[in-house]
């Protein structure tokens, strides 16, 4: 047995013996489900009160007890019905609902598992006994709500999360990271910098970005359209709604409805809100005959799009209901598919490494193929000429890639690129999906040097993703709030040692504004330490103080964000070295 395999074994036994200190606990409880998630494990209850978060460590307790008694995972197998019969008699409504969806799909037998006077439904594996689990190496973190089978008519159910780990040495570092983390989220370091909001009053997942937020996007997309611009895409705006027979044309109505917000009827047409880009571009390309001279053809827009999200899995600017993608479609000739998928590979790196992603994990999404009929467009050659190109790519860069059945969109596979942020945690970016069915519901296309029409290939990519919603916050986690100069809201704050040295002050917060250099004065009538203290709390790369040295010298004393106090510089000097540090945006 593999080390990781034997992890995941202790961390799903550690979920039972959690539901069977839970069961001597609070008596009449109904147990849910316990299965074991990324470093660790959960189990839904229905109990007989709320849990508070202080009842975390006596549950603990109570576990460790149980751990001690060395208590053995003793397996079962039953028939179905003798299965319902014993958690009937357990009055466990939740299992025996379990087992009859078990019996509707035509299953016979069941296993269960018993660990001390706790019995599951459970096919396994555990280990063979407690002894097996380190007291010292897992942890209870927190609780949440949970519906059960994750359907909001059902009852809201109370789940306990949990962690667990070969020894404590690898517990400590997992908790250090997360308290790491929890610095660093967005949300409460939106506290400090003021950047977005998310009013009840205007409604839950839609971002209001306050001034310094939307100082920072439009940075990202100033750099994003330079780039673009260098590498032959030609910029397009479209609608923020489009008529619904559209969206049913593309496919999106019959296999997106869930994410679709409802059709608007206006002078008895139906709209939509436009959840996607592609078909208002591909619109564009159908406006005139197109010449095989011509291709590719590379469109882009920062255009903003409305999904409905449930609000139960709303998260700050993690997932929202409306955000501006940084979208482009290319249409190209076949001929031309491999160089195009390899060219935005490279840009999709290239932009990511200024942002100062340096890790990346790569997959390849495919159809599942007992649902190709049912979940996608289009029939096996097209998808499988799409794969190829794909994988063409990825192995012409050398890029190792995981292949994940049953991911791929519903008009073809694609490239996802998960970014590594600073604590090693994967965040969603780049997509590159070639399409050959877009081409064909719409009858797009292009004249060849035969004069022959021929069908275009069309290539749907992001680089960014959603660059005033998700990436946004994807850069303050990584940042820790502290974002490079080119990127920083504020970037250089000047404070005056006395109000006496405000009038300099303002000269030399002006002469940075003639530079198109962001600089915010600090006159609060404060000390010197309090004024720079919250100049640390703000994050700002740069603090200028200045007094009567640097008054006489025409200079600034600089403390940088990083390094601490830089000592005087004279203030034009000092000018000319945060514009290079933008400029090459460091």
């Amino acid at each position: 047995m593999s080390k990781a395999s034997k992890i995941e074994i202790i961390r799903h036994s550690t979920s039972h013996i959690l539901a069977a200190a839970v069961q001597q606990l609070f008596p009449g409880t109904k147990f849910g489900i316990g299965p074991i998630i990324e470093n660790g494990f959960y189990y839904d209850f229905d109990l007989p009160r709320s849990l508070a978060p202080e009842d975390l460590p006596r549950i603990e307790k109570k576990m460790k007890e149980m751990i001690k008694k060395n208590l053995k995972f003793e397996k079962e197998e039953l028939t179905i019905n003798k299965a319902i019969d014993l958690f009937k008699k357990l009055k466990q409504s939740y299992k025996v609902e379990l087992i009859k969806d078990l019996q509707k799909e035509k299953v016979k037998k069941v296993t269960i598992y018993k660990t001390g006077d706790f019995t599951d439904l459970c096919r396994g594996p555990h280990i063979a006994s407690t002894k097996e689990i380190k007291s010292d190496a897992f942890k209870l973190t927190k609780i949440a709500g949970a519906y059960w089978k994750g359907d909001e008519k059902n009852k809201m159910l109370q789940r306990i999360y949990g962690v667990a780990f070969n020894n404590k040495r690898e517990l400590d570092e997992y908790l250090a990271k997360q308290a790491e983390a929890e610095k660093r989220d967005h949300r409460y370091l939106n506290n400090l910098l003021n950047l977005y909001q998310i009013s009840d009053e205007v409604g839950p997942g839609l971002v209001m970005l306050h001034p310094k937020g939307a100082i920072i996007r439009e940075e990202i997309e100033k750099f994003w359209k330079e780039e673009h611009q260098k590498h032959g895409y030609q910029y397009v705006s479209t609608p923020h709604i489009g008529k619904l027979d559209l969206w049913k044309k593309s496919g999106h109505w019959e296999f997106y409805r869930e994410n679709l917000y409802p059709p608007m009827k206006i002078e008895e047409t139906e709209y939509l809100l436009k959840p996607m880009n592609c078909p208002f571009h591909v619109q564009i390309y159908q406006s005139q005959i197109r010449s095989y001279k011509e291709l590719p053809i590379r469109y882009c827009e920062l255009g903003t799009v409305y999904r409905y999200e449930k609000t139960g899995v709303l998260h700050g600017l993690l997932r929202v209901r409306g955000f501006t993608q940084d979208d482009a479609h290319i249409f190209c000739a076949p001929g031309q598919l491999g160089q195009e998928v390899l060219g935005v590979l490279d840009l999709a790196l290239f932009m990511l490494k200024v942002f100062g992603f340096k890790e990346y994990e790569f997959e390849l999404a495919v159809r599942d193929p007992k649902e190709k009929k049912k979940k996608y467009l289009g029939d096996d050659k097209i998808w499988n000429k799409a794969e190829k190109a794909l994988v063409y790519a990825l192995e012409k860069k050398k890029l190792k890639y995981h292949r994940a059945e049953g991911e791929a969109v519903f008009y073809g596979p694609k490239i996802d690129i998960k970014l590594i942020d600073a604590l090693g945690r994967g965040w969603q970016g780049p997509t590159i999906q070639v399409d050959f069915n877009f081409p064909e519901k719409f009858d797009l296309a292009y004249i060849d040097n035969e004069g022959k029409k021929q069908q275009p290939i069309m290539i749907h990519r992001t680089v960014l993703g959603a660059t005033d919603t998700r990436f946004l916050g994807c850069l303050i986690e990584h940042y820790g709030g502290a974002f490079p100069v080119w990127l920083a809201p504020i970037q250089t704050q000047i404070i005056p040692v006395s109000q006496k040295f405000n009038k300099y002050a303002q000269q030399v917060k002006e002469q940075f504004q003639k530079e198109n250099i962001r600089a915010e004065l600090n006159e609060d009538n404060e000390t010197l330490g309090k004024k720079i203290r919250e100049g640390e709390l703000q994050k700002i790369p740069y603090l200028l103080i200045v007094g009567e040295k640097e008054i006489k010298t025409d200079s600034v004393a600089v403390r940088d964000r990083e390094k601490g106090d830089l000592g005087l510089m004279k203030t034009k000097k000092f000018i000319a070295q945060i514009k290079e540090e933008i400029k090459k945006r460091k």
